[in-house]
């Protein structure tokens, strides 16, 4: 995956298009921020000139406890997407590209990792359901469902534009949101990286012990 150069406009219209594989939404108020620019680069990574704060989330995770994102990553190598565990294709993808990834790691460092999955559908994804999805991917991953304003709100601080799930034309309730993985940093917790639904498992195996460090991949 070619790795992109985007200003500040150009980063928006680039989240909005990687809306398509899972609907496109008209969700608003997306922050705008710059990111690094590589010529010829071949990396999957787009490093932020200016990282985004973590998301000040409390939410509910898969054991049904309250789950504060800020203070329980804190100072730890930390992935999130937002998705939903129904999702045909982007979202169990995306996260076995990151699972396969992890494992190449040394136990230490798979130890320090923190991957947050935060449901975009929590009217289906109850703490259970994503319990049950999660132990099939890698069950040290993180879950997280909640109210959907306050998941819809959070995802909007980090530029993830989500819509609240509804039915297509064929009657099976769907739900539109941004496919981006954010990277935030163990040194800063500033979300400095960002990957789009198109880096595999070989991206993620190569960046994360330079993540895992705070450094730039």
């Amino acid at each position: 995956m070619r790795k992109k150069t985007f200003a500040a406009a150009a980063l928006l219209a680039a989240a909005s298009l990687t809306l398509s594989a899972c609907g496109s939404g008209g969700d608003t108020g997306k922050p705008v921020t710059a990111v690094s620019e590589e010529a010829g680069s071949d990396k999957a990574a787009t490093v932020l000139d200016k990282p985004f704060e973590k998301p000040d989330l409390v939410l509910t995770d898969t054991k049904g406890e309250k789950y504060d994102l800020r203070s329980a990553t804190a100072g730890r190598p930390t992935l999130i997407y937002f998705g939903y565990t129904h999702c045909p294709d982007v979202c169990p993808l995306t996260m076995n590209n990151i699972a396969v990834a992890k494992k190449q790691l040394p136990e230490a460092e798979q130890d320090k990792l923190r991957v947050v999955f935060v449901t975009t559908d929590p009217e289906r994804d109850t703490p259970a359901e994503l319990g049950t999805w999660l132990k099939g991917i890698d069950a040290d991953f993180i879950g997280l469902t909640g109210e959907f304003d306050t998941i819809q709100a959070g995802a909007r601080t980090v530029g993830i534009s989500i819509d609240p799930p509804h039915k297509d034309k064929n009657g099976k309730v769907v739900s539109m949101h941004g496919t981006q993985v954010i990277a935030f940093s163990p040194k800063t917790d500033g979300g400095y990286v960002l990957y789009g639904e198109d880096t595999g498992p070989d991206d993620y195996t190569k960046d994360l012990p330079k993540i895992i460090k705070g450094e730039k991949p």
